[in-house]
């Protein structure tokens, strides 16, 4: 199994598949609206912005599992990105990562990595750095900010060219 196998719904409602992305450096993040490090969703975005054109690709996966800091809908939580961070990424349903109902892109990433005590997302903005292949290549704390992954990325970008 790879990323690519793995399809979800995009924030309206689309079914995307991961494979679409094969060639690229894709950093998958769960996210928050009213969580401490939702200002994360920021560097994210100048992140993307920066090496969009290099071959990044940011995926959004709006999470409520962690103190019901992301308890909108879609279209509010698609807004709320938008209107308060300028948010371009692409953003997807809101979903599970840990539990019986964890989106399977989800069980498929915690099977590549470990956190510091276990495999389980600990909280909002845990990210995931993967290689042009699919291959989950690191796993980020949620304090790890978006700008502290950037020398990862471009390493990983540079590889392609």
């Amino acid at each position: 199994m790879s990323f690519y196998d793995f399809s979800a719904r995009d924030i309206y409602g689309e079914e995307v598949r991961m494979e679409q992305y094969k060639g690229n450096v894709v950093l998958v993040v769960n996210t928050a609206s009213k969580c401490g490090l939702t200002p994360q969703l920021k560097g994210l975005e100048e992140i993307y912005r920066q090496h969009k054109d290099g071959g990044l690709q940011v995926l959004g996966f709006p999470c409520n599992q962690f103190a019901n800091q992301e308890s909108g809908n879609n279209k509010e939580i698609q807004d709320f990105c938008q209107l308060n961070y300028g948010v371009t990424f692409t953003m997807f349903e809101k979903i599970d990562v840990n539990g019986e109902n964890a989106h399977p892109l989800y069980k498929f990433l915690k099977s590549q990595t470990k956190g510091i005590f276990s495999k389980e997302i600990k909280w909002n903005f845990t990210k995931f750095l993967i290689d042009q292949n699919g291959n989950v290549i690191k796993r980020y704390s949620p304090i790890t900010s978006p700008i502290k992954i950037e020398k990862d990325i471009e390493k990983l970008i540079q590889t392609k060219r």
